[in-house]
């Protein structure tokens, strides 16, 4: 069930009068039967909502639950400072990473990895055709899995005690609004929250409210209307010249920004609505003046659990600068490799490793004070940023090293002809989104949607109802980053 489908607009409004009508019901009784019967009420539903969308999967989704609970709970009997239990914890933490991690290996990396050995034997005149599994992955395996070993190993390293009650765990790895496509939440923030007192506050709920229609009016009128530019040329660039090839790179990095942070203010906001403060997944990451920056700003959740979990294991860096440029470029091949089994996702991940290297090597700083310096830096970044993403929208490397060949020869070919009212609506949309984007990146206190002023609070609340209904694409289109 999408957040932009019309099941989810009719379905939400009742979660959420029977999770307030629950907490109402039990305040009499004190907050610990209030706590326990929305936890329990949000868990039936979170477990509602996966099953509905995929039933099988269900029991993936609880056993991966399952095996990080019991693991936990083994840790927590284990004195971690005692040498006699050093060789059995590592024993057990390997064994327990390897059953979490073997179904995303599994359902994401399979045929991959039998396509590459099948090209592999090729090489040496040994003609193999594997025969391909063809499966539906499991709703957001990659972000509950990543959520699930990432308290696994908190645990495991003594950074938070292991939580006893199973109930309140599974909510912590199932939480509805996120479990799709993140934020990833870490224990330590979110287990918390679901143990806490529970109560009815209004500004939540007009709070949650807020992220929602922005989170809507970034997927349905500006990701989609940039869309229908960037998807046919991207689908036949072929036909398509250097320039217009080029626009539609453009067009995707915008693309793929409203539909990612979009998704994330909706999750956000409907955990909000519900009494949880989630991750704020974005911070305006197309302002960033290096590639660092953009990954302290861009899809924030991931970014800070490669960096808890990949690169400081791996040494960060204090074993030198040579280990920390492979510690760097490591971590990134390994957020390529998370995104799927493709080539072009491991050369993307691949080029942000050396970006960042690169940028370490020269010490380049975080935030030039000079304007005109600082314009040319974020431009430069978006510039590497967006030759990035061309792997990452391509199907294949061949497609994504011609698509670059034509940009780059200035390659003639046709123009993609949009009808007037889309382009309109289009440009009309990634204005909004450039001036409100550089309006906060300016002055981060100023916020239309939030202003002290209630009539211009109104204004563009009933703007931007208006413009999701005028100018939105409301066909329940997919989300970019449930297919991760």
């Amino acid at each position: 069930m999408l957040f932009n489908s019309f099941a989810f607009l009719c379905v939400i409004p009742v979660v959420l009068f029977v999770y307030y009508l629950a907490i109402h019901v039990c305040k009499p009784k004190g907050n610990q039967i209030i706590n326990r019967v929305g936890n329990t009420t949000l868990l039936v539903v979170s477990y509602a909502f996966f099953f509905y969308n995929q039933p099988v999967y269900t029991l993936l989704l609880f056993g991966i639950t399952l095996v990080t609970y019991l693991f936990g709970r083994v840790f927590a009997g284990l004195p971690p400072d005692a040498k006699e239990h050093k060789v059995r914890r590592n024993l057990l933490i390997t064994a327990g990473a390897l059953l979490v991690l073997l179904p995303l290996a599994i359902f994401k990396y399979y045929n991959f990895l039998l396509e590459s050995s099948a090209d592999l034997m090729s090489l040496a005149g040994i003609d193999w055709t594997p025969e391909r599994m063809n499966w539906i992955v499991p709703l957001g395996i990659s972000f509950f899995t990543f959520q699930a070993i990432g308290y696994m190993w908190d645990v495991y390293y003594g950074r938070i005690p292991a939580e006893k009650t199973f109930a309140d765990y599974m909510l912590f790895v199932a939480f509805f609004p996120q479990i799709a496509s993140g934020p990833i939440s870490k224990a330590a923030d979110l287990l918390p929250q679901i143990k806490a007192p529970r109560e009815i506050i209004w500004s939540n709920i007009t709070a949650g409210i807020k992220l929602l229609l922005w989170g809507y009016f970034l997927k349905a009128v500006f990701a989609d209307r940039v869309a229908m530019f960037a998807n046919p040329v991207f689908n036949q660039y072929e036909h398509y010249s250097g320039g217009t090839c080029f626009l539609a790179s453009i067009m995707y990095s915008l693309q793929i920004y409203g539909d990612f942070a979009g998704y994330s203010l909706m999750a956000i906001g409907v955990g909000r609505m519900l009494g949880f403060r989630l991750i704020n997944n974005f911070n305006r990451p197309y302002f960033s003046a290096s590639v660092g920056e953009f990954w302290r700003r861009w899809h924030i959740s991931l970014s800070t659990w490669l960096r808890d979990y990949v690169y400081i294991p791996l040494g960060g860096n204090r074993k030198g600068k040579g280990r920390s440029y492979l510690n760097l470029f490591v971590t990134f091949l390994v957020s390529g490799i998370w995104h799927g089994a493709n080539l072009t996702f491991i050369v993307w991940g691949a080029l942000h490793g050396v970006f960042q290297s690169v940028e370490k090597f020269f010490s380049i700083p975080k935030r030039p004070s000079g304007r005109l310096i600082l314009t040319l830096r974020v431009t430069v970044t978006f510039l590497l940023v967006n030759f990035a993403w061309i792997f990452f929208r391509m199907p294949t490397l061949h497609g994504a090293l011609e698509f670059i060949g034509k940009i780059f020869s200035g390659a003639p070919g046709a123009s993609l002809h949009v009808a007037r009212p889309d382009a309109f609506f289009m440009v009309l949309a990634i204005l909004i989104v450039i001036i409100k984007e550089l309006v906060e990146e300016i002055n981060p206190q100023f916020s239309l949607i939030n202003h002290s002023n209630r009539t211009v609070r109104l204004l563009t609340y009933v703007t931007l109802i208006f413009a999701i209904l005028l100018m939105g694409v409301l066909d329940s289109g997919q989300f970019i980053y449930v297919n991760f």
